[in-house]
């Protein structure tokens, strides 16, 4: 059984269901008696859930009649069998296998499907614009699920919540942002890592308010939000939203 210094570091995982039944079984008791913990397991799930609604696109109405109308035509593969491999992470991934991961499948299925009904050079950019999206999706399931995973908290001058996510050993960290405004016409929310009192560019906020932070993790202090003009900016020309400390 792990001790609580251990689980302290599970919550990630478990919003989104990647631990084992005795890493379940273990943290769901440690919730009990861990207020911080619990109040981690709320937000994180609230945000979570928002990730995975804010991202699932709808079909264009044709689309279904053209999916099973092209089906009729696919001659089905044998099913395969003598084939069986060893259970592995991706294996303990069911049901919400992760906001994130789900929210790309939906991104990807809308993408794809699409671009079956359009010209070529439309086609590609959708096939593009999908790999894009998957690669976007796994780097933040990466870092969200790393056995090294930290979680801080914090609150923009607006009052929008904001969690930073990071992982030591990926040497990566994930923003999450909820309930914050649109940036507006000729706007854009930019990431920023400190390092003592210099800002390094360190990416932009994505329309579903997740992003994974570019630049050198470890030499960082702390992330900041700041509203910056459409291309963003060398260094920041705003107050900052945002400066929340990074986990020692």
């Amino acid at each position: 059984m792990k001790h609580d210094e251990e689980l302290h570091t599970l919550t990630a995982a478990y919003v989104l269901d990647a631990l084992g039944p005795g890493e379940q079984e273990a943290f769901s008791r440690h919730l009990t008696r861990c207020a911080p913990c619990s109040g981690d397991v709320a937000e994180f799930s609230a945000t979570a859930g928002r990730l995975a609604s804010a991202v699932a696109l709808v079909p264009p109405p044709q689309l279904k009649a053209e999916v099973l109308a092209r089906i009729e035509t696919v001659r089905q593969l044998p099913p395969r069998v003598g084939v069986r491999r060893a259970a592995g992470f991706l294996d303990r991934l069911p049901r919400r296998a992760g906001a994130f991961v789900v929210a790309a499948s939906l991104i990807g299925a809308a993408l794809f499907g699409g671009a079956a009904l359009h010209e070529s050079g439309q086609a590609d950019r959708a096939r593009q614009e999908a790999r894009q999206t998957e690669a976007r999706s796994q780097e933040l399931r990466a870092v969200v699920t790393a056995p090294d995973a930290r979680t801080v908290h914090g609150r923009t001058s607006g009052g929008a919540a904001a969690t930073v996510i990071t992982s030591a050993a990926r040497d990566r960290a994930v923003f999450l942002a909820d309930r914050l405004p649109a940036a507006g016409e000729g706007r854009t929310y930019q990431l920023w890592l400190a390092d003592g009192d210099t800002m390094h560019p360190a990416g932009f906020l994505a329309g579903d308010g997740a992003a994974v932070l570019d630049g050198d993790l470890g030499k960082a202090t702390a992330v900041g939000l700041t509203l910056e003009p459409a291309g963003g900016s060398a260094q920041p020309t705003t107050s900052p939203l945002l400066l929340l400390a990074l986990p020692a």
